[in-house]
């Protein structure tokens, strides 16, 4: 009764299937989950002493199975060309050229079945919007650019799936928006993909099985807790991955650039600490602006050729190309008149600029009052030539008699950093590629191109890769030096308990194989026959979210929590190993196997409810949706794979220490 009413309970709050396959689909699953767990744990429990005299026959066979563990984690992580990498060296001392290794046909499908796991610095999350911010070109005018906004605000909002579209161009008033004219910054906030209650919980309404359809109230639809929740996306729609690719075709615009896939809070963070507006760029830096441009475009022309580069969201600063008015005084044809550069800037000033005479006042509102010449009157150079400049004499000289007014080319803006001119080229990843492994992809192939000379920059200009990658780098070196030194600790916990450093190393083995485990699921979780299955009509793959995981914080943090409690089973095996050897003194290799059952067998099922609480418990994570399943997910993964390979650690440590009782036992003899 206490497991049908737990069971009961915790299909209500969970619902792996979702409200819409109903309670009793939902109840059976779960069933199935925990009753499939449980039945597992029962059965070791129930064979416990024949599983354990085997393992101790042929202690070499099953410690090659955790032994395999780790090494399938390992090679999956790390890839099979990297933790095999000295066998072509090792070839070629031997005579071996390791050209003839590495394209041997088990080599190559070792390679390609085990490439390694992606690095990244955090998971993508999920805000529920996006920051859409193309550029138009740097000639275009303001005017321009607003007619460009509005539309593809109008072609944004058009799509079922967007909830609201908000545009804006130019920067406010202040030193701290850099933000150029033609940088457009759009927020799209997208609708959920179901209606949901104020818990966030999926809202049930009511439907008519007869017309297939909901029924609605003056257009409204109608609550019901029995009802099915109302999908708000299209057919065609199943990720918001697909809703970005409906924003980015609706918001094509000639004369426009495309942009990377941005959420505000993402990229604001990736704008403070790069100063680029995509999560990946390079930076250029040179003597002059000339020489800046033309490496950026020369870099985002090899870029877009990088088959993890998206080619169309690669996009180098223009940086050349702004259009300015310049007005050349001829300084002896004003002297002939008798007048002086002051007078003829100030005409100038208020012809064009315009001077602030006064402040209006509203209540709290100020605004300033200026005069200048209309607009039709200094809107073209022509009409700009025919402005009148009052001599000495009083005469009235045409502006065009006294300058020469022209249009050149000059920067939209001026950016410097570390004292040198800079410009960025902004690129983005593939979807299923790694930021880190996309970055280090394009170094290499930028380096070979430098190599072969194809890759020519102007003098003095260099180049470096930025955004989350930094993060990353960062991150990897502080992970270089909490990981060892978290399991040193671990270590050094362990020995002050058993006082011995073979026993501890015992126990410190079952963090190893459960760091395999860890490894080997998140391996397992990038291949496509991985859970390829049905229950109940429901797609296991889609259920678990089983898709390609990198590596990154929220993957270590998952481990480091694992690591506290993967040597929770072998420190409770050797406890009661050293206490029942202590209490019987076995002098025979067969009382000492006889030993190690008797004390194996007083403590595996509290072993089992160790990992059966932490593997249920992760359980409802695993299947979670929703505002922060995109980090608990990786963070889970570790823990969960461990705890599956924790079922081996109780029979690791006890088949270890009777080996090693075993070996002390033949040297005495």
């Amino acid at each position: 009764m206490v497991v049908l009413f737990v069971g009961v309970v915790l299909t209500s709050h969970w619902m792996p299937l979702g409200i819409e396959k109903g309670f009793w689909r939902n109840l059976l699953l779960v069933a199935i989950l925990i009753g499939g767990f449980q039945g597992f744990y029962f059965a070791v429990e129930h064979f416990y002493e024949r599983i354990m005299r085997f393992f101790l026959a042929h202690k070499l066979v099953f410690l090659s199975i955790p032994g395999l563990i780790v090494l399938f984690g390992y090679m999956g992580w790390l890839g099979f060309g990297t933790l095999f990498g000295f066998v072509p060296r090792v070839a070629e001392k031997v005579g071996v050229r390791p050209e003839a290794v590495q394209q041997t046909g088990f080599w190559s499908a070792m390679t390609y079945r085990f490439p390694g796991l992606g690095k990244e610095f955090m998971p993508p999350l999920d805000e529920g919007s996006y920051l859409y911010m193309p550029t138009t070109m740097p000639h275009a005018s303001i005017g321009e650019a607003l007619d460009v906004i509005q539309k593809q605000d109008r072609a944004i909002r058009a799509i079922p799936e967007v909830d609201s579209v908000v545009g804006k161009i130019g920067r406010a008033d202040t030193a701290l928006d850099p933000a150029p004219v033609n940088m457009i910054e759009t927020v799209i906030t997208y609708k959920p993909e179901y209606i949901t209650d104020k818990d966030g919980r999926r809202a049930s309404f009511r439907y008519d099985k007869k017309r297939q359809a909901f029924v609605r109230d003056n257009g409204e639809l109608i609550p019901d807790p029995r009802g099915k929740p109302f999908r708000q996306w299209r057919e065609q729609i199943h990720t918001p991955d697909d809703i970005w690719k409906e924003i980015v075709d609706a918001a094509q615009v000639p004369g426009t650039t495309t942009a990377p896939k941005l959420q505000p809070i993402a990229a604001r963070i990736v704008m403070l600490q790069s100063g680029m507006r995509a999560p990946m760029g390079v930076k250029v830096k040179g003597p002059d602006l000339e020489s800046v441009e033309q490496g950026g475009i020369e870099i985002e022309r090899f870029l877009k050729e990088v088959q993890s580069v998206e080619p169309a969201a690669v996009i180098a600063d223009r940086i050349i190309g702004k259009p300015y008015l310049e007005i050349d005084i001829d300084r002896e044809a004003i002297a002939r008149y008798g007048m002086q550069i002051e007078d003829i800037q100030n005409v100038i000033e208020v012809a064009v600029g315009g001077v602030r005479l006064t402040t209006t006042v509203e209540g709290r509102k100020r605004f300033p009052v200026r005069v200048r010449y209309p607009r039709e009157l200094r809107d073209q150079v022509e009409t700009l030539e025919r402005v009148l400049v009052t001599g000495m004499d009083g005469a009235q000289i045409p502006l065009t008699q006294l300058a020469e007014i022209r249009y050149v080319r000059g920067p939209e803006a001026v950016k410097s950093e570390d004292t040198f001119l800079i410009g960025y080229v902004l690129f983005d990843k593939k979807p299923g590629f790694a930021e880190v492994d996309v970055v280090e992809a394009c170094q290499r192939y930028l380096d070979s191109k430098q190599a072969t000379g194809e890759l020519t920059l102007p003098p003095g200009v260099t180049y470096r890769f930025a955004g989350n990658y930094e993060n990353q780098i960062h991150a990897q070196k502080t992970l270089a030096v909490i990981l060892p030194l978290t399991l040193f600790i671990i270590f050094m916990l362990i020995y002050f308990q058993f006082r011995s450093v073979i026993t501890t190393a015992i126990v410190f083995c079952t963090v190893f194989v459960c760091w395999g485990g860890g490894l080997t699921l998140i391996w397992l979780y990038g291949q496509g026959w991985f859970l390829d299955a049905r229950i109940l009509g429901v797609d296991l793959r889609e259920l678990f979210q089983i898709h390609t995981v990198n590596m990154s914080i929220a993957i270590w943090v998952g481990f480091l929590a694992l690591f506290g409690i993967a040597s929770d089973d072998g420190v409770l095996v050797c406890t009661y190993l050293d206490q029942r050897f202590a209490e019987v003194k076995p002098s025979t290799i067969t009382e000492i196997r006889e030993a190690t059952i008797y004390a194996g067998k007083r403590r595996v099922r509290a072993c089992l409810m160790t990992t059966a609480t932490t593997v249920l418990a992760l359980l409802p994570v695993l299947t979670s949706t929703g505002r922060g399943s995109d980090i608990m997910l990786p963070m889970s993964l570790p823990s969960f794979g461990g705890m599956l390979a924790e079922v081996f650690v109780m029979f690791v440590a006890a088949v270890l220490y009777c080996w090693m009782q075993e070996r002390k036992l033949s040297h005495r003899m």
